[in-house]
């Protein structure tokens, strides 16, 4: 855990003593809010279903959501929310003021899809081709972001509809480029919270949510840290082109290329101390060549480094530039690393677990799981947690026959409405206990 969340975590700690004592969990138990905002996402499901529907036939990559951000401002105009557009490129920040005095919090939700070919055979799959990286790519909702703006589209109504009974005010945040920005260009929450969408007014506590397959509408989290660092990574590797009959002649980039790809699967595995806590490195691309008969002089790879740790990442990053170094000197040959961007560790504040836990457990279906295993997936909702307490949750949406990512990725939208409800009360119980303990 690095010094700044350390510091925020006792910071809140301290907050949570104060504010969030016995009584007030007791009484977020019995939330007086639970059957109207369970009413309210009931007869908003249909509309919330065609959302998801409409983004999902209409997918954009990220820094590229011009519709769906357009759709989201429309909505949220309407419905009397202060609106801002055009933050980091495509966001969109929403301002809702309560009849009641009190604090602010946040509920965030991504816009972004993915270069990915759709094969769901769905009536509304995606038919979209973009680009990315300067080539021509089939786009698609494959990690569930359509139901993230649907979701948050619905709560952003319900809560209009309950405005004289929020006691302060409420941010919505529609992000872009949560998978990552284009290459060469900036985006997604950090730049979102350098242009500021935490500002003016700034938020006690944020919520964010990602569906994932699991059983319909349960709620999975944990406190502290739930999903890892992400840091991305390029080898160049310039060696001596020759004909593919007489590799003694030039570089064999395959053959170096391999010994690199079982080196970092050697210090994941065996240099790393895995008990202490998991570390994931992946080669996921290797560019090199056009012809079957000539071995080219130059190479590319690239692929992903996960990390819970901030010293084991700082070690494995050692140990893989130690490994580049030796192989591509071995082989004759030279080569760098460079280390691209990077996301941080998504950490749950553990006084707001707590605190919100009653208030998860209403709003899904069967008891919420809090002590899920760590989960080496990434997500830039780390960054927004970096400045304000935050706590993000998995929202079951069925067992697609794909994970998260796949071309066959799909949901079963009865969980929207459990989505819905859990962003509405979140925001709704957050700001009555705040408004429960003014000194604070």
């Amino acid at each position: 855990m690095t010094r700044k969340i350390l510091r925020r975590a006792l910071m809140s700690a301290a907050f949570g003593a104060l504010a969030f004592t016995a009584p007030a969990l007791a009484q977020a138990q019995e939330s007086p809010h639970k059957s109207a905002v369970f009413a309210a996402a009931e007869a908003l499901q249909p509309k919330v279903v065609a959302w998801r529907r409409d983004i999902h036939e209409h997918p954009e990559l990220g820094n590229r959501e011009v519709r769906t951000s357009a759709l989201v401002a429309e909505h949220l105009r309407a419905l009397g929310y202060q609106v801002r557009t055009g933050v980091a490129h495509t966001g969109v920040v929403a301002t809702l003021k309560g009849g009641k005095p009190g604090g602010v919090v946040a509920l965030r939700g991504d816009m972004d899809a993915l270069p990915v070919e759709e094969k769901t055979g769905l009536p509304f799959a995606s038919k979209v081709v973009g680009e990315y990286n300067g080539q021509p790519t089939p786009v698609m909702h494959a990690c569930g972001h359509d139901a993230h703006v649907a979701i948050l589209m619905g709560a952003a109504e319900v809560l209009a509809g309950m405005r004289e009974e929020i006691a302060g005010t409420v941010v919505l945040i529609f992000q872009p480029a949560e998978e990552g920005a284009p290459p060469g260009e900036e985006g997604g929450a950090a730049m979102m919270i350098a242009q500021g969408a935490l500002e003016n007014p700034k938020p006690g506590a944020i919520f964010g949510l990602h569906v994932s397959p699991g059983d319909v509408g349960a709620i999975v989290y944990r406190s502290g840290p739930m999903m890892a660092a992400a840091d991305s990574y390029e080898i160049r590797i310039k060696g001596k082109q020759t004909h593919g009959a007489r590799p003694w002649d030039g570089v064999d980039l395959a053959s170096l290329s391999a010994e690199i790809v079982q080196a970092f699967n050697q210090i994941a595995s065996r240099q790393l101390d895995v008990a202490r806590s998991p570390t994931v490195i992946t080669v996921a691309v290797i560019q090199s060549g056009v012809r079957h008969n000539i071995i080219p002089e130059d190479m590319m790879m690239a692929g992903t480094l996960r990390t819970f740790d901030p010293d084991m990442r700082k070690a494995t990053i050692e140990k893989m530039q130690a490994a580049v170094d030796s192989i591509v000197a071995r082989y004759g040959a030279k080569g760098e690393l460079t280390m691209g961007g990077s996301t941080p560790v998504v950490s749950n504040d553990m006084d707001l677990a707590r605190v919100m836990a009653p208030t998860l457990a209403t709003a899904a279906v069967g008891q919420p799981e809090t002590e899920t295993a760590l989960i080496t997936g990434a997500e830039d909702f780390a960054e927004f947690q970096a400045v304000v307490p935050g706590l993000f949750y998995r929202l079951g949406v069925g067992y697609p026959p794909g994970t998260n990512h796949s071309p066959f990725f799909t949901i079963d939208e009865a969980a929207l409405k459990v989505g819905v409800r859990a962003q509405v009360l979140t925001a709704l119980d957050y700001l009555d206990r705040v408004a429960s303990n003014p000194a604070d």
